[in-house]
């Protein structure tokens, strides 16, 4: 009888630690803003701010206006993509990887709707799209009119999503740019990146780069974060050249042969993560990175809380109170911290918000039990409030 193949297990901190080194949150990385918005397989982007908190929270010496002059270049934008949600990606993988996931979420989610558009004729709808988009850039609102002038009779919500769908989409400056406000407009990635759109990325280098950025991961994982199902043919087509592990349920995982493994140990520095950042969204089994009596506190309906790490796990989340003359952060933990845990975070808070706070604008860093943590008046170090009255709370 032929003896079961084993092969190591990772438990949790193992994979918390092998992730956030892909993830760049172990330590500042000294990448390139565009670099980096590759390596992470692009930025989630339901919001406009959430991709420069998560480069904020990665990259050493990032500055917003770094990402906002990559977006007015055209060499990153924002499109739907992943899990048919919007993605900030590369002009590359903006397109690549639209293509790869189009079978996926993005099909399904016409399909959701197709009841609406009786009656439709797609590939002319994609048509009409494409050149009313192209002749400048359209508004949901002004698609979905222009739409309902050919087809009365659909739901004209149905009708600006088949769109969506149909057509690589970008959303274009200055909506997503840092400081400036901007409505959704739209045109084609053709006619954004003026060129010939490239093909779908390939499927198995995606898996590299899924890996090298996320892993050790399972398929079920992969799943999760792209939107697609049936990979397992992709994975065992790369078996021979992967490494795989098992975490401690029995569900097989595979990796890179030379990706960063580190030892559970290595210390993992508080990290303030934005709404919706992809390290709690692409893996069917979070638990790498939240903890089980945490599980379902990170979200409130459908909407995510931004959330911070400590010691590489979710430990709380966090608010941001932009008001015009100050701007109020608040720490909510999930279980009181040690006093130096507490004194950490507060210092990854104030660098989040010297960083991305307006020049002059002051600042409060407030605990959720109502003491003030620290505090700048427009210009000087903020300091540690050793017991004053609630500031913003």
């Amino acid at each position: 009888m032929a003896l079961k193949s084993t092969h190591p297990v990772l438990g949790p901190r193992a994979l918390n630690r092998a992730t956030l080194d892909r993830q760049l949150l172990l330590r500042p990385a000294p990448l390139g803003v565009e670099e980096a918005v590759a390596h992470l397989v692009g930025l989630q982007a339901q919001n406009t701010k959430p991709p420069y908190y998560a480069l904020a929270a990665r990259l050493d010496g990032f500055r917003p206006e770094d990402l906002s002059v990559l977006m007015e270049s055209r060499r990153v934008a924002r499109i739907v993509s992943l899990r048919s949600t919007v993605h900030t990606h590369t002009a590359r993988d903006a397109v690549g990887l639209r293509r790869l996931v189009q079978a996926g979420a993005v099909d399904r989610e016409l399909r959701t709707f197709r009841k609406g558009l009786d009656g439709v004729d797609l590939d002319r709808l994609a048509a009409l799209a494409a050149a009313y988009v192209e002749e400048r850039p359209r508004t949901p609102k002004e698609l979905r009119e222009r739409l309902l002038q050919e087809w009365p009779e659909a739901d004209p919500q149905a009708l600006a999503l088949a769109a969506r769908c149909l057509l690589l989409m970008v959303q274009v400056t200055p909506r997503g740019l840092w400081g400036r406000s901007g409505q959704v407009a739209l045109t084609t990635a053709r006619t954004w990146f003026d060129g010939p759109e490239d093909g779908a990325a390939d499927l198995d280098g995606t898996v590299r780069r899924y890996l090298g950025a996320f892993g050790p991961a399972s398929v079920k994982d992969m799943q999760t974060w792209c939107g697609l199902t049936r990979l397992r043919p992709a994975f065992e087509r790369l078996r021979p050249e992967l490494l795989v592990f098992r975490d401690e349920r029995g569900t097989e995982l595979f990796d890179l042969p030379d990706a960063p493994r580190p030892d559970e140990d290595t210390p993992a520095p508080p990290r303030l993560l934005p709404e919706f950042d992809n390290l709690l969204l692409s893996h069917a089994d979070r638990g790498r990175v939240v903890p089980a009596e945490h599980h379902g506190r990170t979200w409130t309906g459908n909407q995510a809380h931004r959330t911070f790490l400590v010691d590489g796990f979710v430990a709380g989340i966090w608010h941001l109170d932009e008001a015009k003359d100050r701007t109020t952060l608040t720490v909510e933990p999930f279980a009181p911290l040690p006093r130096a845990t507490r004194a950490a975070l507060d210092a990854e808070a104030e660098r989040t918000l010297r960083l991305m706070t307006p020049p002059g604008t002051p600042y409060d860093l407030v605990h959720a039990e109502g003491r003030r943590a620290a505090r700048d008046e427009g210009g000087g170090r903020g300091r540690p409030d050793r017991g004053g009255p609630a500031t913003g709370a």
